[in-house]
């Protein structure tokens, strides 16, 4: 009896891991269809409003929006605003100088959701055509805009750039930078390679500036770009990848900073679920494939304890019965085969392997951060860059 009741709760969980490991593998093998053509070059240049939210980001903000003022793109055309929270006035002096336009915030529980807030309340007047989120480290290049224009030119509302690791040099960083190019294959070019949306990131994005204007005030917590993903998706926009336009955003260097930015992620998807799986039967019902697509993928582990999960239970059950052992094997060799086909070759070297006894390290820390979510999504946690 007891075997029997052990039986099909193993058997109820293999089909839940192999559900979250078939869809990885299928669309990080959808990543590797041949790229999808660049956008025409436009017949129109847009006017652009660029925001760069940044809390206490003194160390970083100046050198990125000094490359940023490279573009190419008409000056007249784009406005660099820095939303400067608890920043030195040298530092907003300096970017005055450099030729950026600053607002003073001072908020007691900063986020990202109140500067974005803030920026569009004081530019609602301003007639832009596009609006682009920036991280604080992020550095881009001097087509930047121009690759953006074209891709609202050709009728995109919501864009996300090809956001990359500007920084290897810890343990930590190497993996997050391995994370978020697994990310890219699967949750971007693998679904906008076969026609679906692709997932936002956080910075490196650009938006109707009307129609992001008349939602910003919707932006509440730590996870403001799974609310946009949600007011998109339900609208049925869809958001665009592109996928050889680079954004160099600065990894986490540490294991504390890495673990609270993952609870702060762990917690915003499993909030936005719990408000948002109430609309999967109607996504379905009216083929918003992209907003059920997205609601499915919220509702999966988390990679890494899906790795741990599968590999700790294919190791266990060789010890009670080989046979149940064989398919556990089995889906975590797929999983792992998946991981393979995401991660890009510049990414697999030496020091790639080196980093592999952490991911043990990696899989707990993923565990605890489950089981401390609690109103994490409702605190800023502020990740500090340009220090080890």
């Amino acid at each position: 009896m007891i075997i029997n009741i052990i039986r099909i709760i193993e058997i109820f969980l293999f089909i839940i891991t192999a559900f979250s490991v078939g869809y990885l593998f299928f669309f990080a093998l959808m990543s590797l269809k041949e790229n999808m053509p660049k956008h025409k070059e436009a017949k129109k240049k847009h006017k652009f409003l660029v925001l760069f939210p940044a809390y206490k980001e003194d160390i970083v903000i100046i050198n990125s929006v000094e490359e940023f003022l490279k573009q190419e793109y008409p000056m007249e055309l784009y406005d660099v605003l820095v939303i400067s929270d608890h920043m030195s006035e040298e530092t907003d002096n300096k970017l005055i100088e450099l030729g950026a336009e600053v607002i003073k915030a001072n908020y007691e529980n900063s986020s990202k959701a109140k500067a974005l807030n803030f920026a569009v309340n004081d530019r609602k007047d301003y007639d832009y055509d596009v609006i682009v989120i920036m991280d604080a480290d992020n550095i881009v290049k001097e087509d930047f805009l121009i690759e953006m224009n074209n891709a609202y030119d050709a009728g995109n509302k919501a864009i996300q750039a090809h956001r990359v690791a500007k920084n290897r040099d810890t343990d930590m960083a190497l993996l997050d930078a391995v994370s978020e190019e697994i990310n890219n294959s699967i949750f971007r070019r693998g679904h906008v390679r076969i026609g679906m949306s692709s997932a936002l990131i956080g910075s490196g994005m650009a938006f109707d500036f009307n129609w992001f204007k008349s939602h910003v005030h919707y932006l509440e917590t730590a996870g403001e770009d799974k609310e946009l993903e949600v007011l998109l998706l339900k609208q049925g926009i869809y958001i665009d990848f592109l996928n050889w336009v680079f954004v160099f955003d600065e990894k986490t260097r540490n294991r504390s900073a890495f673990a609270n930015q993952r609870r702060r992620w762990v917690a915003a998807q499993f909030d936005i679920l719990s408000q948002s799986i109430k609309d999967l039967p109607k996504a379905i019902w009216n083929r918003n494939w992209d907003y059920a697509d997205k609601l499915i993928q919220w509702m999966m582990l988390p990679r890494i304890v899906v790795m741990g999960f599968s590999f700790s239970l294919a190791v266990i059950l060789l010890f009670i019965d080989w046979v149940w052992a064989i398919k556990w094997w089995f889906i975590f060799f797929v999983l792992m085969y998946s991981f393979a086909m995401a991660i890009p070759d510049f990414l697999v070297d030496k020091k790639l392997k080196k980093t592999f006894h952490k991911l043990p390290l990696v899989f707990v820390v993923m565990i605890f951060n489950i089981l401390r979510i609690k109103g994490v999504n409702k605190k800023y946690i502020h990740t500090k860059k340009g220090v080890k």
